[in-house]
């Protein structure tokens, strides 16, 4: 198999798997708050022992990146949290296309790190998307649960945009997994005092659900994005990616029997639409 057809299967494969993670979000009887504390532990767990297996270095390149290897855990960790609380509330479908509105914020929020404004098409993209959005809310009512969906998964979206951002400029020199080991550390401290459930108290039913969704459905996903970056181009991975909500909605569909409404769909190809557009342009 060539380089470019293994980064292939490695990214659609690490897509399928992510689109895949919404469902717990439904299958696990917990809040959104343990279900990340669980995920995040487990998942470091897994990447730990991958990573001593390969016989991956894990040290730190700079004592400072320590400080921004936490502020990246602890946004990722709030990320998590909002995501499942917006797939909770409002279902898979409308999270997951909510939250991909996060590419169109990291457009707006690099100019911060590099000193530059955002171009005009960047601001029509963005206007566009905000359309995308208004079709998904049914009323501005916030009593409305597809509307809370909505908020979560739209803050949801600003806090992983922020943690790209600064995961790209100051942690380029680590790997996927490497920021997802130390991340993932601080993802489950930072949530650790919202938990509501003893972990004692957790079903085991839930317990082999938690398992599955931090080592099969975000370590080895992680795994498998790290490794396509090595065969295929940023703008490649990016514009795949926009398969996750895709794929998410389908197995939702399948799975759990969650049908969308057409504005859910219509809003959601706006959405995935301009994001996947933003990608190819950049």
């Amino acid at each position: 198999m060539d380089d470019k057809r293994k980064g292939l299967l490695f990214l659609h494969s690490a897509i399928l798997i992510f689109g895949g993670t919404g469902l717990f979000a439904k299958l696990i009887a917990l809040p959104a708050t343990d279900i990340t504390v669980w995920r995040s532990f487990i998942a470091v767990g897994v990447i730990l022992a991958l990573l001593l297996i390969r016989r991956r270095p894990l040290a730190l390149q700079r004592p400072r990146d320590a400080l921004i290897m936490a502020l990246g855990g602890s946004l990722l960790g709030l990320h998590w949290a909002t995501y499942f609380q917006a797939m909770q509330v409002a279902g898979v479908a409308v999270g997951m296309v909510a939250m991909y509105t996060y590419p169109i914020m990291i457009v707006f929020l690099e100019p911060l790190f590099k000193g530059h404004r955002p171009h005009r098409s960047d601001v029509l993209c963005a206007l566009v998307m905000l359309a995308g959005i208004v079709l998904l809310v049914p009323e501005f009512d916030l009593d409305n649960n597809i509307t809370q969906g909505v908020c979560w998964g739209v803050l949801s979206a600003a806090l992983f945009a922020l943690r790209n951002v600064i995961q790209g400029h100051y942690l380029k020199g680590y790997s996927g997994e490497t920021s997802i080991l130390y991340q993932g550390v601080l993802a489950g401290l930072v949530i650790i005092p919202f938990m509501t459930t003893d972990p004692r108290a957790v079903a085991a039913d839930d317990l082999l659900k938690l398992l599955l969704l931090g080592a099969l459905f975000t370590a080895l996903p992680h795994s498998f994005f790290a490794n396509s970056l090595r065969y295929l181009k940023a703008k490649t991975v990016g514009l795949i990616g926009c398969l996750q909500p895709v794929y998410g909605t389908l197995l939702a569909f399948l799975l759990l029997a969650e049908e969308p409404g057409l504005m859910t769909l219509l809003g959601g190809a706006i959405i995935i639409g301009t994001a996947a557009f933003e990608t190819y342009r950049s």
